[in-house]
């Protein structure tokens, strides 16, 4: 039986200011399969305290250690058969220190305390939801971001020997020209440097289809807005969240979109209909 599922992916700018702004109201007119938020803002200590009332999902959190800051989390309609949070491997006993060989060299894997990275996996395919690095205004955080893509990059790739892969998040770069408002006057800038827009460029070289681009073509389109100068209101804006999917997977994309109308963050939320 072919079954259509709705994925979204949403950086939420803080799961309890987009509560307040209507996400759960959102959801239930929407109702996606599966929706994937960064940004959540949340720690386990004071989720706790939190109810959120996501009638009919099952809700899958990976805080940052560090206080409203960061994370990832997934609402699922359909149980998983295994998560994993960081670059482990669903249903693998490994821990994130451990050091793996890998194509024969020692590869030490990234600690993910800042929760970036939440996998779940389906029988058909592994979902990974990724928040990426900001590189900053000074770019104090490229060479993290640049070793943060290398790991991921590596993951995804070990992943993909098992089954196939949809990826999706807030990758914090716009790969082309036609992915910002202001590209001449962005060039160097955070989320437009070089270096983050080569890593772009590589992981659709390994394999992996952007679904917005596959679908749409050229069609120009944002997904984040500046707070600052009427941004939004004026259309001036980046196309910074993706989904990327296994090639295996690109005949079975039907649609991609971004429901820029969507208020509620200073991100609006994308997503793709995958075809099973």
């Amino acid at each position: 039986m072919v079954q259509k599922l709705k994925i979204y992916s949403w950086n939420v700018n803080g799961i309890r200011a987009a509560v307040k702004n209507g996400f759960t109201e959102w959801l239930e007119e929407t109702k996606p399969d599966i929706v994937c938020l960064q940004e959540i803002k949340i720690n386990d200590t004071a989720r706790e305290k939190v109810e959120f009332d996501f009638v009919g999902y099952n809700e899958y959190w990976h805080s940052a250690e560090r206080p409203g800051y960061s994370g990832t989390a997934i609402l699922t309609k359909e149980e998983p058969g295994a998560i994993s949070k960081g670059f482990n491997v669903p249903g693998s006993e490994k821990k994130q220190k451990e050091v793996k060989k890998e194509k024969g060299e020692n590869k030490k894997w990234l600690e993910d305390k800042e929760g970036r990275v939440i996998t779940l996996e389906f029988e058909q395919f592994y979902l990974v939801n990724t928040y990426f690095p900001n590189a900053n205004h000074e770019l104090s955080r490229l060479s993290f971001k640049e070793e943060f893509n290398e790991n991921w990059l590596d993951y995804v790739k070990k992943l993909e020997k098992k089954k196939p892969v949809v990826t999706c998040g807030d990758f914090n770069v716009a790969r082309e020209a036609i992915d910002l408002a202001n590209p001449k006057e962005n060039e160097g800038n955070a989320g437009f440097t070089v270096e983050e827009r080569k890593w772009m460029d590589k992981f659709i070289k390994n394999s992996l289809i952007d679904t917005y681009r596959l679908i749409n073509g050229d069609k120009v389109q944002y997904s984040w807005w500046s707070y600052r100068f009427t941004a939004r209101a004026r259309n001036i804006g980046w196309r910074i969240d993706y989904f990327l999917v296994s090639e295996k997977l690109k005949k079975n994309i039907k649609d991609a979109f971004i429901d820029d109308t969507v208020l509620g963050s200073d991100h609006s939320p994308v997503g793709i209909i995958l075809e099973t």
